[in-house]
């Protein structure tokens, strides 16, 4: 991913993120999804990271369902086959 390209769609459960890529190639264009989590460190600083807890899973498999409903959707209202 281009670090200038934005996500077409983010869902957040906790601190977790999911991020929905549109990716393209030569002649067709695919979706892809990628996850962070958001903390904070000692001196009170965001960052993202992509190591996950145990609480964390439940966040991650609820934002993979969230992500996939949308995907779909996405793809109908574009033409495309779900």
């Amino acid at each position: 991913m281009a670090t200038n390209q934005k996500p077409l769609h983010q869902i957040r459960i906790g601190a977790v993120r999911a991020s929905i890529w549109e990716q393209r190639s030569d002649n067709s264009s695919f979706l892809t999804v990628s996850y962070s989590r958001s903390y904070r460190d000692r001196q009170g600083q965001w960052h993202n990271g992509h190591s996950y807890t145990e609480q964390d899973l439940s966040a991650i498999r609820d934002c993979a369902l969230e992500a996939r409903k949308w995907m779909r959707l996405y793809r109908q209202s574009n033409g495309r086959a779900a």
